[in-house]
């Protein structure tokens, strides 16, 4: 394993060892040793059981990252994060640029058998787009969809939106109409059906998701694994020994120490590299927030003065990270090298505080996710220390993750809240997301100028006018942040060194249908 601090030069490509599968490996079940492996067979684990198993619906990373094997959309983003077709063939774009004609695939079913075309895909946007959907945010991107004939689609949008392909191919799963109508949202969550290289076999909550290869998938020779699984493993020590003892091929989120850890053993390779993600405490201005003092500017900058992010990188990630100086990574198109993070001046923060009139300090709520990112408890836990420090009182709250985001989706949670977001490519999605006011089903800010700067970014298409926007913002941002910018980690996973063509990307997002074992 090689540390790599070559921040800037880490483009698209990861460079990644070879991964996964153990022939006659025993399943993880809890430390219950089961039957052998298929030969053929990959076991994954995962941080937490799945919210859901519909990708409209998944609202965490690892949620997705099961959910969309089982799913197509009508284009892909690849390895290099380039939009190719997918269940539509091709596409034509008006000269307006809200007019987007798609000539779909023929002969594609659903792993039940019905078959996929035009009246799936308006299907598929009127469901995701509902009341209840965990991303409509992305289906509501588009004004209308409309089917022409069998095999074309046309999709318009109230104005040029830049990043809809994008949102396609990461949002937009394409579900069966007369299954998905039958069962209901609820049932189709725990028994999805798509067109994806793998079709769903059995969900044992807190135990196992089990898929089996799509013997009609359209991609041709794809995929190569006849069955996958899925383990949660909650305890990162525990994934740890389950890769050790051969119960488990590959596993995510663990911390430098752990990696080094498997490094030193056999059959196990160690695979490290930068994500596009950002870890940040919220400031909520829509609804516990309104009325606090981290109304006022001066407080928030205050409270970035205030915690010391290189200490907490060096102390609890060996130094595999980088300080954040917004919600733009380096990955990111526009982001800004220029800007310098937060510095740790805790007496800055005490005069920050006292010209905002808060010389004797505040309390306030102040909730984080447990047992899904690496160290984070830990992390809450000295911010929450910091804060203190200059008269700030957070009472912290760390609960289980599904009720934070739960609580999160429905704008609950208190005036503080730490979180993280990860992107593929351009951080539009990751900003508007945090930052849409009501529209966005994660977001606990709203500000006019954030505003302003969103929507432009969302309508230009050149390339470099929408990399000085971005760099706008990010500089309006640094100056009045909406968040305490915490970190961009580096991750490690590991694998079996059985696998082949596992690729990470830096959002912390897989698609299995090219792994095979060796």
């Amino acid at each position: 394993m090689q540390k790599n601090r070559n921040w800037g030069g880490w483009t698209r490509t990861l460079v990644v060892a070879a991964l996964v599968l153990a022939a006659g490996g025993m399943l993880y079940a809890g430390g219950a040793a089961e039957e052998p492996a298929p030969r053929n067979e990959l076991r994954v684990a995962v941080p937490a059981n799945p919210d859901s198993l519909d990708a409209s619906i998944a609202a965490v990373r690892h949620s997705q990252n099961v959910s969309w094997q089982m799913f197509d959309s009508l284009v892909f983003q690849n390895d290099d994060l380039e939009i190719e077709p997918a269940l539509a063939e091709s596409w034509e774009v008006s000269d307006d640029g809200t007019e987007y004609t798609f000539y779909l695939r023929e002969g594609v079913e659903f792993h039940n058998g019905e078959p996929f075309n035009a009246d799936a895909v308006v299907y598929s946007w009127e469901r995701g787009r509902a009341e209840g959907m965990q991303w409509r945010t992305y289906w509501n991107r588009a004004e209308e969809v409309e089917a022409i004939d069998e095999y074309t689609v046309v999709v318009r949008t109230d104005e040029p939106d830049v990043l809809l392909l994008t949102s396609m191919a990461q949002h937009w799963n394409m579900v069966p109409p007369e299954y998905a109508e039958e069962v209901g949202v609820d049932e189709f969550s725990r028994n999805p059906v798509g067109t994806g290289p793998f079709k769903f076999v059995e969900w044992v909550q807190e135990e196992r998701v089990v898929m089996e290869r799509n013997e009609n998938y359209w991609r041709e020779g794809l995929p190569h694994l006849d069955r996958v699984v899925f383990r949660p493993i909650p305890e990162s020590a525990t994934r740890v020994a389950a890769i050790q003892t051969d119960e488990i091929d590959i596993v995510n989120q663990l911390d430098y120490e752990q990696a080094q850890q498997l490094e030193r053993g056999t059959g196990i390779e160690v695979i490290t590299y930068p994500l596009d993600r950002v870890f940040y405490v919220t400031f909520n201005n829509l609804t516990s927030g309104v009325g606090e003092p981290t109304e006022d500017v001066r407080v928030r900058r205050a409270m970035n003065y205030a915690v010391d992010i290189e200490a907490i990188i060096n102390a609890l990630f060996g130094g595999y990270a980088e300080p954040a100086t917004g919600l733009l990574t380096r990955f990111n198109l526009g982001y800004d090298e220029t800007i310098d993070p937060y510095p740790y001046d805790p007496d800055r923060a005490r005069e920050l505080l006292a010209e905002a009139g808060y010389e004797d300090g505040f309390s306030m709520g102040f909730a984080a996710p447990s047992g899904v990112y690496s160290h984070f408890e830990e992390v809450v836990e000295a911010i929450q220390g910091y804060l203190a420090e200059v008269g700030i009182e957070a009472d912290l709250d760390i609960m289980e993750s599904g009720r934070f985001w739960d609580l999160q989706a429905d704008k609950e949670l208190p005036p503080l809240f730490a979180d993280s977001w990860s992107e593929r490519g351009e951080a539009l999605p990751r900003l508007t997301g945090a930052l849409g006011g009501w529209d966005a089903p994660y977001s606990a800010w709203s500000e006019s100028e954030i505003d302003d700067y969103l929507e432009q970014i969302r309508v230009t298409f050149d390339e470099q006018e929408r990399a000085e926007l971005y760099s706008e913002l990010h500089r309006y941002m640094h100056e009045n942040p909406p968040f305490i910018y915490l970190y961009s980690p580096e991750t490690f996973e590991a694998t079996r060194d059985r696998v082949r063509n596992y690729r990470p990307r830096g959002a912390e997002d897989y698609y299995l249908m090219d792994v095979y074992i060796e």
